[in-house]
């Protein structure tokens, strides 16, 4: 297929190289050239514009928040005008519930089709095309896109015919996330308390009742204080915990934990951590207990 990717961020580069790799013919546009101009020796075409990137069946947003999306999407010579009828937007970013529904309309208005497809997982899992992926839009939309999708991701989970449930599941999912990382903090802050290794404790959760690979995954990092660089970094997890209370508050439900999640997060950032993966929100329950480092580094 023809293929438009605008936003290579260190997810969307990777995502992008597996769809030249799968044979599709891929335009990428990013807004600092140099990003996009480093997929040119795998046979990406580097547009100058958004614009530029927009002749084809479907255009792939990957961007790191509704601010971003919206001015490629409405600004002069945005998707909204570039793209003709009867082509797809993916959009494949973490955003709001109420974008979501914003960009259907926008889209429908423009006979234009649009489908949310926003994805679970790192940078790594990213490049070896392992992304979980959650869509939602018209199933004859989402048939066509099955050759990018499948590119792209390891599975494909549709939950509804309505863009924007795909982004409700996501955000509710970061949520969850966001949730364990705080309870291991607390947890090995406990025991280390009491003289056993962060190490020790997480291999002992994630052989036993944890053995999930998240676990693992985010258990490893904390225990070795590896946070940074930052597979995701923790102004994007405030961002998405935010979004998750809007969407909560639309819909006249209670988040107490969504709320403290939000406030650690923002003390995080506050003291000078919000360019550190968002896994580093566990040293906030270490410094509260009065606890050093582990041993691994925190920047």
């Amino acid at each position: 297929m023809k293929v438009g990717f605008i936003g290579i961020s260190r997810m969307g580069a990777g995502m992008a190289a597996n769809l030249i790799k799968a044979g599709h013919e891929v335009t990428v546009y990013n807004r600092t050239p140099e990003k996009a101009r480093a997929l040119e020796p795998l046979g990406a075409r580097v547009a100058s514009r958004i614009d530029e990137a927009c002749g084809a069946e479907v255009v792939v947003t990957m961007v790191a928040d509704d601010r971003a999306l919206s001015d490629i999407v409405f600004s002069d010579s945005g998707l909204s005008e570039a793209l003709a009828p009867a082509c797809i937007h993916l959009s494949m970013s973490t955003i709001s519930v109420a974008l979501a529904e914003k960009l259907t309309e926008a889209h429908a208005r423009a006979e234009q089709r649009f489908v949310s497809a926003p994805v679970f997982g790192r940078p790594d899992a990213a490049a070896a095309g392992k992304l979980f992926i959650v869509a939602a839009g018209a199933s004859d939309v989402l048939q066509r896109l099955d050759p990018v999708l499948s590119a792209i991701g390891q599975s494909t989970l549709v939950v509804s015919e309505h863009p924007r449930d795909a982004n409700l599941v996501k955000i509710t999912g970061n949520f969850m996330i966001a949730s364990m990382t705080h309870t291991f903090g607390e947890a090995i802050a406990l025991v280390r308390k009491a003289g056993i290794p962060a190490r020790t404790f997480v291999e002992a959760m994630t052989t036993t009742i944890f053995n999930v690979p998240i676990y693992k995954g985010y258990g490893g990092l904390i225990a070795n204080e590896q946070f940074s660089p930052a597979g995701f970094a923790a102004v994007l997890g405030r961002k998405d915990v935010g979004l998750v209370l809007e969407a909560a508050n639309e819909l006249g439900v209670p988040m107490p934990l969504g709320n403290l999640l939000h406030e650690r997060l923002s003390r995080l950032i506050d003291e000078g951590g919000g360019s550190l993966d968002w896994t580093a929100l566990a040293t906030l329950s270490a410094v509260d207990a009065g606890l050093p480092p582990s041993g691994g580094a925190r920047t």
